[in-house]
């Protein structure tokens, strides 16, 4: 809680917060009609895609703004076209302004959706890149991506399940079992340890 530790004094943050900081943080959160919607990758298999893209392309070398940018376009798809403008907050990652390349990964979202559904929304897209500390939003979403975590790394689903009636949808790409696409768990489909694959 000391300032110059640069952690829970300055933003709440999951992963550094006490266990009874962050009691009270998920307990602050039930209290807010909070929608949460998530990509969740598989590292494993995003490393199998990079060796065999190595494979067939001697000069490929895996950045991983190309998978942070593929997965907003994936978050973002059915999304931007409801309102009449959008301010989108994204966590600084780095020294490096990815404001116009996060604005890039948005709009060839919302035109294949305009296309695929016949919409014509136009809505200002603005995106501003912060830092947690300074938008309680980016500090929630911390949250329930680390409940998330939590759930697919450890199995460990009493976080998520706490928070799930703020999920609306996670999309699994990498669970193929079913479909090629993946799999989406919303309400009336949960997310549960029972659901997810093997390790």
């Amino acid at each position: 809680m000391q300032p110059e530790a640069k952690k829970t004094a300055l933003a709440f943050h999951a992963k550094d917060d006490v266990a009874e900081a962050r009691w009270q943080v998920f307990s602050l959160l039930r209290q807010y009609d909070l929608r949460f919607f998530a990509v969740v990758r598989d590292k494993r298999t995003v490393l199998d895609y990079v060796r065999q893209r190595n494979e067939r392309e001697i000069e490929y070398r895996y950045n991983p703004n190309e998978l942070y940018d593929s997965l907003v376009r994936r978050l973002f798809k059915n999304l931007l076209h409801k309102d009449d403008a959008y301010n989108i907050y994204f966590a600084k990652r780095g020294k490096s302004d990815r404001t116009v390349a996060l604005r890039e990964a948005l709009e060839p979202a919302r035109r294949r959706f305009n296309t695929q559904r016949e919409v014509a929304s136009a809505a200002p897209i603005n995106v501003i890149a912060a830092a947690p500390r300074d938008y309680a939003g980016l500090q929630a979403v911390d949250y329930f991506l680390w409940a998330l975590q939590r759930l697919y790394e450890r199995r460990e689903e009493r976080y998520v399940e706490l928070m799930w009636p703020a999920f609306r949808v996670v999309h699994d790409v990498d669970d193929t079992r079913q479909t090629k696409y993946g799999v989406y768990y919303t309400q009336k489909k949960p997310l549960t340890a029972a659901a997810l694959p093997g390790i």
